[in-house]
């Protein structure tokens, strides 16, 4: 019998053996690898955290005790030790349990997470809630050695080695993030330890060693074995104990005899403790071990190949936009790129490859990434800063500080606008329109295909103000390559439909249902024309006016929050130009955090697809058409 199946709370694994804690690690990863290859997931990072997870879960009591799990990209055990197990297929399904820790959904997850570097500081202020209202539990932050890299992480650190409280932070070190880890903190090991003074210690002490009669050879193979933990524990070492913390390890993250020793000697600690683990990321599945980028985040996959299962021949916007920076990099040497830690989520593996001395990726460092552009613009470059959209949020003091009260032409291509997915919450892209619309000295636009996005991009190089281009996750529709009616001009709308009815305006990747709806309206004899904004801002108020004072009615369709959306630019508009006669009705997301399932999921259920707008457009009318 499975030991997976009798395991309901962390409890049921306590009275295990060493052995039987192995043998459930293992059920424990072919359980996982087979949801993941059918619901798709975070992979690789899952993987690497089995043991840790179980052996923190055997000598910790997470009915009391807290663990919060830094961005939540390895938590999938975690639910299954704590009574998740018999709903884990219905992993970051619509309605099922979500692929992050979100206190909602369980008693066990102390704190909802899906950004990086959070851990850290949320799980200090636990502690310090803890001692004021008089409680008794010890609180654990597990941290990937890519957040480590963060500020936020170090500013927990710091605040945490102040306060001295009884901290745990476990520094889960797989040399990765999403992308492999760049900066000087993950090179500073490398690089002390390849310097001539390192050197020429190593070769002296060791032949120093080998000259001893008789012991020489043995001493040395010690030797060899000391130099190796010397290595990490030394210099690791040296930078958190100079924060305050007690630094134990580097120890085997796959071993759970010497993880359960290890925990069980610092739990009782009474000062700041981190336990360094090394861990392999895609442990024991052959495929993700051997490329834990490609399975950080994948969709469903044939287990015996790590094939993707379905694959869509149209490329996706972010495919079009690496290829499109690229062409533009031939010919502009301005042209530079950065990302934060997302070289392939962002498309730009291939700009990388081609122009290595053009390219930076800065680390999971958002708001480094936009100062960091914006003095490179001060020298004549054209930085294109390729984030996602829920990702730059954390970098929204600097967009308005460093680039665009200085008028710096920062280019941002926002990845992921709109509805994301199953990763739910904390990764929808629908507030960059809301929280970008109202600063100054800022273009923002938004392509519906292709050959739109090609010349934005275009039209942003020539332009000596900071623009932005938000473009949604998935597949371009080829359909709409054929709808392009004019070139991009800027500010200037295209209109793709005509009808006397009622204007559709929308924004980006509405563009395509909103044209679909307009041929269904067409069919039951109700007229639309359908406007391709491209603008947010600069806004094409004088084409939507025009067409809201012919038809009487405006639909406006976007993928944003409607609180400060493109919806709410148009409405600020028509009451400065005293338009009253006109009715408009904005569609686009509520004021409420939305969930994860399908995009296709939840467009229709917001309303957001075709059947949606059709209904909007007729609803509308009908309340307004004469008894």
């Amino acid at each position: 019998m499975e030991l997976i199946n009798g395991i309901n709370t962390p409890e049921d694994i306590k009275e295990l053996t060493i052995e039987d804690l192995v043998r459930l690690s293992a059920e424990i990863r072919d359980m996982i690898v087979e949801r993941v290859s059918i619901n798709g997931g975070h992979l690789a990072s899952n993987l690497g955290v089995v043991e840790l997870t179980i052996a923190m879960n055997y000598v910790f009591d997470f009915s009391r005790d807290r663990i919060v799990w830094d961005v939540g990209h390895q938590c999938y055990t975690h639910k299954l030790l704590t009574g998740r197990g018999n709903d884990f297929h219905t992993l970051r399904k619509f309605g099922g349990i979500s692929g992050f820790p979100r206190r909602s959904e369980s008693r066990y997850d102390a704190f909802g997470t899906g950004h990086s570097s959070t851990s850290i500081s949320a799980a200090l202020g636990i502690l310090e809630g803890r001692d004021r209202t008089g409680n008794d539990f010890k609180v654990l932050a597990v941290i990937g050695d890519g957040a480590m890299t963060a500020g936020l992480a170090f500013e927990g650190l710091n605040n945490a080695g102040h306060l001295k409280k009884d901290l745990i932070v476990i520094l889960n070190d797989n040399e990765m993030s999403i992308s492999r880890n760049v900066g000087a903190l993950s090179s500073y090991l490398s690089r002390l330890l390849t310097g001539d003074f390192y050197q020429r210690l190593k070769k002296d002490t060791r032949n120093l060693i080998e000259s001893i009669p008789r012991l020489g050879g043995a001493v040395s193979k010690i030797a060899q074995k000391i130099e190796d933990s010397f290595k990490t524990m030394f210099l690791h070492g040296i930078i958190f104990e100079e924060l305050g913390f007690n630094y134990v390890g580097p120890i085997d993250g796959h071993n759970i005899e010497k993880l359960i020793e290890n925990l069980q000697r610092i739990r009782n600690n009474s000062a700041p403790t981190i336990l360094h683990v090394i861990t392999k990321k895609g442990k024991g599945y052959e495929f993700a071990e051997e490329n834990p980028c490609r399975f950080h985040g994948i969709g469903p996959f044939e287990i015996e190949t790590g094939e993707k299962k379905r694959c869509a021949k149209a490329p996706s916007f972010s495919r079009v936009f690496g290829d499109t920076l690229t062409e533009l990099a031939y010919k502009d040497p301005r042209v530079v790129a950065i990302t934060a830690a997302m070289e392939e989520g962002t498309g730009l593996k291939e700009f990388a490859k081609t122009f290595p001395e053009r390219f930076y990726d800065v680390g999971i460092a958002e708001p480094h990434a936009v100062t960091f552009a914006a003095g490179l613009a001060t020298q004549g470059l054209r930085p294109v800063v390729a984030i996602y959209s829920t990702f730059l949020q954390r970098a929204y003091d600097e967009i308005i500080h460093d680039v665009c009260l200085q008028h710096l032409p920062v280019i941002f291509a926002i990845d992921r606008a709109g509805i994301v997915g199953d990763d739910g919450p904390t990764h929808h892209g629908v507030f960059d329109i809301s929280y970008l619309r109202h600063i100054p000295n800022l273009c923002i636009m938004a392509p519906k295909n292709r050959i739109e996005m090609k010349q934005m991009f275009s039209l942003a190089l020539g332009i000596d103000e900071a623009s932005a281009i938000r473009y949604p996750r998935g597949k371009i529709i080829e359909e709409l390559d054929i709808l392009t009616v004019n070139d991009v001009r800027m500010g200037e709308a295209e209109i793709i439909t005509e009808g006397d009815d009622i204007g559709i305006i929308a924004i980006g990747n509405t563009v395509y249902p909103a044209y679909l709806a307009s041929r269904k309206l067409r069919n039951a004899g109700i007229g639309a024309t359908v406007v391709n904004a491209r603008f947010i801002k600069p806004l094409d108020i004088g084409t939507i006016s025009s067409i809201g004072k012919k038809t009487g009615y405006l639909l406006i369709v976007e993928e944003n929050a409607v609180a400060g959306g493109f919806g709410s630019a148009v409405l600020e508009e028509f009451n400065r130009l005293d338009l009253t006669n006109v009715t408009i009705k904005i569609m686009g997301l509520p004021d409420s955090f939305i969930q994860h399932g399908t995009q296709e999921i939840l467009r229709n259920l917001y309303g957001l697809d075709e059947d949606g707008i059709c209904n909007s457009v007729m609803s509308l009318l009908r309340q307004h058409s004469s008894p």
